[in-house]
């Protein structure tokens, strides 16, 4: 379970004095546990993946922000971030994966892009970032 997970390099972030770990993971096990207490229930790993991205995104804008203000300091504090976050993912797949899984599934020419993101969404959940897998759709079905 991820939480076990967060938790368990939480406690080696404190033992260590590293602050940065310690911040991040801190908000991850928080957000982890915050969802879990609303639903009521254990998360699946599904969600597990799906809280890690919204953190991902949220560095991420955060990085651009920082890259807008040319806050160099802050650059490689939210790209160190984004390091630690992306090891709690599941293995990314490649363009070429993600092509071959979607044109199992049904993706084809011609097919409108809204159908075949029904179909990409829940085959591709958290194995791919949005950008590629909107990507690899387009030139499926053009």
């Amino acid at each position: 379970m991820l939480k076990t997970t967060v938790f368990e390099q939480l406690k080696t972030a404190m033992r260590e004095k590293d602050t940065l770990s310690k911040g991040v993971l801190t908000l991850l096990k928080s957000a982890l546990d915050l969802t879990e207490k609303e639903k009521g229930a254990p998360l699946t790993e599904e969600e597990e993946t799906a809280i890690v991205n919204r953190e991902i995104k949220q560095t991420n804008q955060a990085l651009e922000g920082a890259q807008s203000a040319q806050r160099d300091d802050l650059i490689e504090q939210e790209k160190a971030k984004l390091t630690l976050l992306k090891s709690f993912l599941p293995k990314q797949l490649t363009e070429e994966e993600v092509a071959a899984l979607l044109t199992e599934a049904g993706v084809s020419q011609g097919m409108n892009m809204g159908d075949a993101m029904k179909i990409a969404k829940p085959l591709l959940a958290g194995k791919t970032d949005g950008a590629t897998m909107s990507k690899v759709v387009k030139s499926l079905i053009q």
